[in-house]
C-alpha cells in the first residue's frame, strides 16, 4: 500500500552519456522524499549500471520486459500503476521516436504506452540528431499528444561539438518535476509577484539598498507556477535564475518596480508583494561621481511610494498579499499592517532570521487570526503560502465555483 502524501515517480533511462544527471537527479528526488521506482533499458544499462540506481532510489530495477521476479504477471502494465507521473531523462531520439508512434518493444516503452499517468521527457542528443527534422515532427507529435517536454539547452557536447541538444541539469529537471507534481490549485489565475530589493542612486556609482537575496519572491513566485498560475515576476537587481514560465520584468529602483506594477496589475487577480523596497530614496540624485572628502556628508531623503498599499487601497484591487519583515513585536506589527493596507493575507517573519537564509519561518495573518508555519526551506514554505492563499481566493472571489 502506497504511504499516503508520498509522491511517487517512475524515473526511466535511455541510452545516452547523459545518464549519468540520471542519478544525481534520482538523488535529488528521494531527498525530496519522493518514492523512486527505475527503469532502464538495455542501451542505459551500458552507461550506469542498475546497481547504481538501487542503491540512490532504494528499490530493485527493472530492465527487462520478460523478467520473472517482477511480482504481478502484468508487471510491464503494473509497474506504472501507482505512479504520479513517469519521468524518461534522457530521452534519446530513438526513445523519442517510439513514443511518437505508439511503439513497445521494451519495458520502459510499455509502461509509457500503458500509463494512466502524466509522462515527461528530457531529450538527450547530438545537435544534428535534434536539428534532424524527424525529432523535430517526433517531439511536435509528442507535446500535441499531451507529453511534457523538458529541454533541452544549448551547450557542450560529448561529441564536442556546442549546441542543442544537451539534457537540462539534475536540478533543473528536479523542479520541473516537483513542479509537475504540485495540486494545480491556481489554474487560470494571473499572478503578479515582486521580489528581491530595489536600488536608490546616490550618483552613478553609489546607491542606497538592502540585504534581500529576492529568494522568497523567488519560491513564491515558483511556488505559484507550480500550482497552474500564470506569473509575471517584477524582480529587483538579483543573482538568482528566474522560475522557467514565469514572465520576469527586472528593475532596478522602486519608482521602476511602481511604474511596472501599475501596468501589470489591471491583468492580475493576485498581487503578491514579497520584495524588499526601500523605504526612502535620495531628493536629488548626482548626475557625476561625488568625490570623497574629509568632511561630513548630509544626504536628504525622501520616502518611496508605498506599491502594495497604492494597489490594495486603490480602485478595484486584486487579491493582494503583504509581507513583513519585523526585527521585533512581530504579531502586532504585522497584523497591523495587514489592516492597515486592507489585505485578505499578510505572511511576516522575523528579519535577522530570514534575509540571506534558505530556510525561513512565516506567520501567516488573515481574517481568521495566526496561522504559523514551521521553519523549512522557502520553497516549501512558498508552497504552504500558496496553498492558503488557494483556499483564502476561492472562498472570497470563487465562492461557487473551483478555481
Amino acid at each position: 500500500m502506497p504511504e499516503l502524501g508520498v509522491h511517487r515517480v517512475l524515473l526511466g533511462l535511455t541510452g545516452g552519456i547523459a545518464a549519468y544527471k540520471a542519478a544525481e537527479l534520482c538523488r535529488l528526488l528521494v531527498k525530496d522524499g519522493v518514492n523512486v521506482r527505475v527503469v532502464m533499458t538495455d542501451a542505459a544499462c551500458r552507461f550506469i549500471t542498475p546497481t547504481t540506481m538501487q542503491a540512490l532510489s532504494g528499490q530493485a530495477v527493472a530492465t527487462d520486459l520478460w523478467d520473472r521476479t517482477i511480482d504481478d504477471a502484468m508487471g510491464h502494465i503494473e509497474l506504472s500503476r501507482d505512479r504520479d507521473c513517469i519521468v524518461v531523462a534522457p530521452a534519446s531520439a530513438d526513445f523519442l521516436a517510439k513514443l511518437a508512434n505508439g511503439l513497445a518493444d521494451d519495458l520502459l516503452s510499455t509502461l509509457c504506452l500503458a500509463r494512466e499517468c502524466p509522462l515527461l521527457v528530457a531529450p538527450a542528443m547530438n545537435r544534428q540528431m535534434w536539428e534532424n527534422a524527424a525529432t523535430r515532427r517526433n517531439v511536435e507529435q509528442l507535446r500535441a499528444d499531451g507529453v511534457i517536454v523538458l529541454g533541452p539547452e544549448s551547450g557542450d557536447q560529448a561529441c564536442g561539438e556546442i549546441g542543442m541538444g544537451r539534457m537540462l541539469e539534475a536540478q533543473q529537471l528536479h523542479e520541473a518535476i516537483m513542479a509537475a507534481l504540485q495540486p494545480k490549485v491556481l489554474r487560470g489565475i494571473r499572478i503578479l509577484v515582486t521580489a528581491g530589493p530595489t536600488f536608490e542612486a546616490i550618483d552613478p556609482v553609489r546607491g542606497l539598498t538592502n540585504r534581500s537575496s529576492g529568494r522568497m519572491g523567488y519560491a513564491v513566485a515558483q511556488a505559484a507556477l507550480e500550482a497552474g498560475a500564470e506569473v509575471v515576476l517584477v524582480s529587483g537587481p538579483t543573482a538568482l535564475a528566474a522560475p522557467v514560465n514565469a514572465r520576469v520584468i527586472r528593475v532596478t529602483s522602486a519608482q521602476e518596480m511602481l511604474d511596472v506594477v501599475l501596468a501589470e496589475v489591471p491583468k492580475a487577480h493576485v498581487f503578491i508583494a514579497v520584495a524588499a523596497v526601500a523605504d526612502y530614496r535620495v531628493k536629488q540624485t548626482a548626475a557625476k561621481k561625488i568625490k570623497k572628502s574629509n568632511q561630513p556628508m548630509t544626504l536628504e531623503l525622501e520616502p518611496t511610494v508605498d506599491i502594495l498599499g497604492t494597489v490594495s487601497t486603490g480602485p478595484n484591487p486584486p487579491f493582494c498579499v503583504g509581507f513583513a519583515a519585523e526585527s521585533h513585536d512581530l504579531d502586532r506589527f504585522a497584523d497591523e499592517k495587514r489592516r492597515r493596507k486592507k489585505l485578505p493575507l499578510l505572511a511576516a517573519n522575523v528579519a535577522q532570521d530570514a534575509i540571506g537564509a534558505t530556510d525561513n519561518q512565516l506567520v501567516l495573518f488573515d481574517d481568521r487570526g495566526k496561522h504559523v508555519l514551521p521553519r523549512q526551506p522557502k520553497i516549501e514554505q512558498a508552497r504552504a503560502l500558496i496553498a492558503h492563499l488557494a483556499e483564502l481566493y476561492k472562498a472570497r472571489c470563487q465562492p461557487t465555483s473551483g478555481l
